[in-house]
């Protein structure tokens, strides 16, 4: 089989690895349809994660098709899945909890053990799960991604009405606009580029400002996307009394304004990917039902072979999602 890997910083190279092999016990082997590029796989390829090992084959968002099965495997021949790429041990205390998002053993594919943008691969079956007939491959390859914002926004009450601000419209912030949005909140989208604000606008019906035109307003949740210290802050800044900001984005460190959190009792929540299959299994059913064209905030697909290509353009800072196509 081939394989894209990140043999060291700034080095990619799809190179022939020897054949994946024949899964064993609860494993299967996936043929990959479509992979999605994200900021975590730009970061491994720039050298900006001091836990990443080299080399390290790429990727971790992911649909394919199940091509073979070991005796034990959950899923039969040609089931349609999407990848976990964080393992859990289930067994540490958060596993036991259900949190299996801050397992004390979590290892990342792509990251610090191979990924998944292979001609094939081999994983035990735990770690996949089959979205349904009614899902396309463009939609499910969003899954993994989706699932983020299903948890972030999970932690909060969104319903009809709710003022919700996206600080930060990277393809994760208009993933939260758009759930927002069909969860019945009125929603802002704030950016410091207002091409990504074209671009979710295009998705989904949201009031849209840079941050320079930003009217004083406040808003029950704050959605913190963007990963940067000055929108963290302002993140805060934003939030109502009583108010909720969720910091989604990573940012090493920000300063905050404590004595507004004191006076104004705002609530701020971490929130790191997802728990395993609560929310791939709420973001499978929201982009089945949401009317809006979420598929659009993919903005370029590039064959395999033009990896290169798609790693420049998932760099460059434009909306939008890139997209592998395998086959």
């Amino acid at each position: 089989m081939f394989a894209l890997y990140v043999t060291n910083p700034h080095k990619l190279q799809w190179r022939y690895v020897g054949e994946a092999g024949h899964p064993v016990g609860e494993e299967v082997k996936v043929r990959p349809t479509y992979g999605g590029i994200c900021g975590s796989d730009i970061s491994v390829w720039k050298g900006k994660l001091p836990h990443a090992d080299y080399p390290v084959r790429a990727g971790h968002e992911l649909v394919g098709v199940v091509v073979e099965k070991g005796e034990r495997a959950r899923y039969d021949v040609g089931t349609r899945v999407v990848v976990l790429p964080n393992t859990y041990c289930g067994e540490c205390e958060f596993c036991r909890k259900g949190q299996t998002n801050i397992c004390e053993k979590k290892r990342s594919l792509g990251v610090n053990m191979d990924g998944v943008f292979s001609s094939e691969f081999v994983i035990s079956s735990r770690y996949v799960l089959p979205v349904p007939d009614d899902l396309a491959d463009e939609r499910a390859v969003l899954v993994e991604p989706f699932a983020v914002v299903v948890h972030a926004l999970g932690k909060v009450g969104i319903d009809k009405g709710t003022k919700v601000a996206v600080v930060g419209c990277g393809n994760e912030g208009m993933m939260a606009a758009v759930l927002a949005r069909y969860l019945g909140a009125d929603v802002t989208a704030i950016d410091v580029n207002p091409l990504k604000l074209e671009t979710v606008k295009t998705i989904v019906d949201v009031r849209t400002f840079t941050y320079d035109t930003l009217p004083e307003e406040k808003y029950d949740v704050v959605i913190e996307a963007a990963g940067a210290a000055s929108a963290a802050k302002q993140a805060v800044e934003l939030a109502r009394p009583g108010g909720h900001v969720v910091l989604l984005g990573l940012v090493n460190e920000a300063t905050f304004p404590v004595v507004r959190i004191v006076r104004h009792e705002l609530i701020i929540h971490g929130s790191i990917i997802y728990q395993f299959p609560g929310d791939y299994m709420k973001a499978i059913h929201y982009l089945r039902m949401m009317p809006f064209p979420v598929e659009q905030i993919i903005a370029k697909t590039f064959p395999i072979a033009e990896y290169e290509k798609a790693y420049e353009a998932a760099a460059s800072g434009q909306p939008g999602k890139v997209v592998l196509q395998f086959g």
